[in-house]
């Protein structure tokens, strides 16, 4: 029982360690946010944060892949299979065996003495959950 309840410690001391360490990932990313987007105001409309521009990318392109040329496989035709005679194989007779006859166990007779009258007693079992209440 020792070993079960020093794995459950284990597995809750490493799983406390995983959890636990969130908070940098949060922080980074609040300190990596701009403060706040400029809004541009519509008469009439809420106003909406205006996004920034998104730059423009720049592809470097590969250059291009020499044609490869795959070599051909000459079609192959295996010659046909030669038929296998198995012959018939014939076991010789199987000896006759026979058993010496067992010995005659005698088991004696058991008789139980009676059984003590145990009087029926409506006892409430602990265990049993009470009816649900509507």
């Amino acid at each position: 029982m020792a070993s079960n309840t020093s794995l459950l410690a284990q597995i809750m001391a490493c799983t406390l360690l995983l959890t636990g360490h969130t908070c940098h990932g949060a922080r980074h990313l609040a300190d990596a946010t701009p403060a706040a987007a400029p809004t541009a105001a519509v008469p009439g409309l809420p106003a909406v944060p205006t996004l920034p521009a998104v730059p423009a990318d720049t592809v470097t392109l590969l250059p291009p892949m020499p044609a490869v040329t795959l070599p051909t496989v000459p079609q192959v035709t295996l010659p046909p299979m030669p038929s296998v005679v198995v012959p018939k194989a014939v076991l010789p007779p199987m000896p006759k065996v026979t058993m010496a006859p067992m010995p005659a166990i005698v088991v004696p007779k058991v008789t139980l003495p009676p059984m003590p009258f145990v009087p029926n007693v409506n006892v409430p079992m602990p265990f049993l959950a009470p009816p649900p209440s509507v």
